[in-house]
Order: C-alpha cells, then sequence, then structure tokens
C-alpha cells in the first residue's frame, strides 16, 4: 500500500438519492422536444416541481451525452438615419401583429402554404393555417376570424407580398383602423419576430416530419402550434411560454414516484 501510485487513487462519486428519476425525466423530455436545449429543459422540469437549476441540468445533459442545438447565426438589422434598429416596437398585447407565409412540400412535389401570425409582444402564435394554395381572401378571411374572437389590433406587420398589399386587404383594413406595417423589399430582418418563430417552425417540426397529406399537414402543425403556445418556454418570456395553460398536471412519471422523490415537490 505504501509504495502505491498516488495516479491509482480515484474517487468514487456518490450519486444523489433521486438523480436516476431526474436524468430518466430529463432524457424524456429531451427526446420529446429534440430541439430544446438543457435551458428549456430545465424550465420544463422547474414547472413539473423539480428543484433543480440549470447547472447541474447541464451537467447531466454532457454526461447524457445529449447535444445542444447549435444557436444560428447573428444576422444584421437595419439602422436607420437616427440611430434606431426597429422602427415600431410591440408596445403591449394586440399592439402590433406581424404574419408572413412558409412553404413546404408533400412527397408528391405538391406545394404546401402557411400562413403563419404572431403577436409580436406576447410572442403567441395566433394561427397558423395551411392549404395549397392561399390568397389575399383567405388572409382576409384570418383577420375577420381573429378580430372577433381576438380584438382589433393597433397595427399588422407584413412584407410586400401581393397577398398583404393586395388593395382590398389594405382597404378593409383602414376602414377596421388597422394601421399596416410594410417592410422594405429585400429586408426580412425588419419583420423579424414572425421571421424569428418560422425559423422555429421549421426546424422544430417541418425539417423533421413528412406530410403525406394535406390533413395530416394541418393535424400535425395545429398540434405543434398549440405546444408552441402553451408548453415551449420562451426565452425572451423569461423561459415561460406565451400563453400556458392555466392548470398544468404532474406527469405520470413524477406521480409514481411519490413522495419518496427528494428532488420533486408539489406543484
Amino acid at each position: 500500500m505504501l509504495g502505491q501510485a498516488r495516479s491509482t487513487q480515484q474517487y468514487r462519486a456518490k450519486v444523489p438519492a433521486g438523480e436516476s428519476v431526474l436524468v430518466e425525466r430529463m432524457t424524456d423530455l429531451a427526446t420529446q422536444y429534440g430541439r430544446y436545449g438543457y435551458r428549456r429543459i430545465t424550465a420544463l422540469l422547474r414547472r413539473e416541481g423539480w428543484q433543480v437549476n440549470h447547472k447541474k441540468v447541464e451537467r447531466l445533459w454532457r454526461r447524457e451525452g445529449l447535444k445542444v442545438p447549435r444557436k444560428q447565426p447573428k444576422r444584421a438589422r437595419l439602422w436607420l438615419n437616427d440611430g434606431s434598429c426597429v422602427r415600431l416596437r410591440p408596445q403591449g398585447k394586440d399592439h402590433v401583429w406581424a404574419y408572413d407565409f412558409v412553404h413546404e412540400r408533400t412527397p408528391d412535389d405538391k406545394p404546401l402554404r402557411l400562413l403563419t401570425m404572431v403577436d409580436e409582444y406576447t410572442r403567441e402564435c395566433l394561427a397558423i393555417d395551411v392549404a395549397r394554395r392561399l390568397n389575399s381572401e383567405n388572409v382576409l378571411e384570418r383577420l375577420a376570424e381573429l378580430f372577433v374572437s381576438r380584438g382589433v389590433p393597433e397595427h399588422i406587420r407584413s412584407d410586400n407580398g401581393p397577398e398583404f398589399t393586395a388593395q382590398a386587404v389594405r382597404e378593409w383594413l383602414g376602414r377596421i383602423g388597422v394601421k399596416t406595417l410594410f417592410i422594405e423589399p429585400g429586408s426580412p430582418w425588419e419583420n423579424g419576430y414572425v421571421e424569428s418563430f418560422n425559423g422555429k417552425l421549421r426546424d422544430e417540426l417541418l425539417n423533421g416530419e413528412i406530410f403525406y397529406t394535406l390533413k395530416e399537414a394541418e393535424v400535425l402543425i395545429e398540434g405543434w402550434r398549440k405546444q408552441y403556445n402553451r408548453v415551449r418556454p420562451h426565452s425572451s418570456l423569461g423561459y415561460r411560454p406565451p400563453a400556458p395553460e392555466a392548470v398544468l398536471l404532474q406527469p405520470a412519471a413524477l406521480r409514481s414516484a411519490g413522495s419518496n422523490n427528494p428532488l420533486s415537490a408539489p406543484i
């Protein structure tokens, strides 16, 4: 023993009680939300009652070999002569809405067109319409339904696509009192909120799903929209979802652990 090399002496780590249950739940969430990093997984765990911080989740995350999604490269903003970079910032709920189109195709090479609408202040996705073709009449129909169910916003931001700049759309919005904000051609970063949302939609759903029919696309996309509004932690909102449900039930994995789990607490 006296002649044994010091390098052969190793400390055997002690695994805290209940950590295996935490790792199992963390892995389940990472599997369910494949494009979430450890910070969003931490927010989901804390919402379920786990008393953990992001440092511990990050350590377990790396130990289990999970990978954090790469960050998108930063884009330059449009700077104006007065030094500002955003022409109109949203001041509250329903102050500024934004909408845009996303394009996708089914395996038979037929087009799918998605009309996405978001509230720039709350980050809530108001609607995602899916169809083979969408025109200015479809835009008016969706806006009319949202105005009745949710209320009328002060401004609507969009690009200069013909569906948004159509005379019928502009006249109808003008009669209601909604001001239109059109971005400069070739400057998608001016419509950054909806462009960011479209990127999340493509990264977390469209890039990982094959839609064989229009109906299948409608069902899956609407399910993702509800999950985005009610469950998905948003970093700009303090890792809270834009429109959380009033009651969040404890998952079956934690209920089975019961009160013997030292890392969990009742919601």
